[in-house]
């Protein structure tokens, strides 16, 4: 299959541009009307959607808590928490 950007095996990188198309399909926008540094909850991000996102990334492999996401409200402030957890 394909080798494109993974990290490893068992691990997709995922992409800030990744984390802005899944939050602008959950919110029913287009990820450019979505800036880096917008507050998500103006946008209509709510708690049961981010839930919903974060299932879906540690499905896709990307193993993260609610936690860890609620306590930024901004894709900019998501991204970091995403580096960390790639290493």
């Amino acid at each position: 299959m394909s080798d494109s950007n993974t990290n490893t095996a068992s691990s997709p990188a995922f992409t800030l541009e990744r984390l802005r198309a899944d939050v602008a399909r959950m919110l029913g926008e287009a990820p450019g009307e979505i800036g880096l540094d917008d507050n998500l909850m103006d946008w209509g991000l709510d708690s049961m959607r981010l839930l919903s996102l974060v299932i879906e990334w540690n499905e896709a492999g990307l193993k993260l808590d609610l936690s860890d996401l609620a306590a930024h409200t901004t894709l900019n402030g998501w991204w970091q928490v995403v580096q960390a957890h790639q290493g």
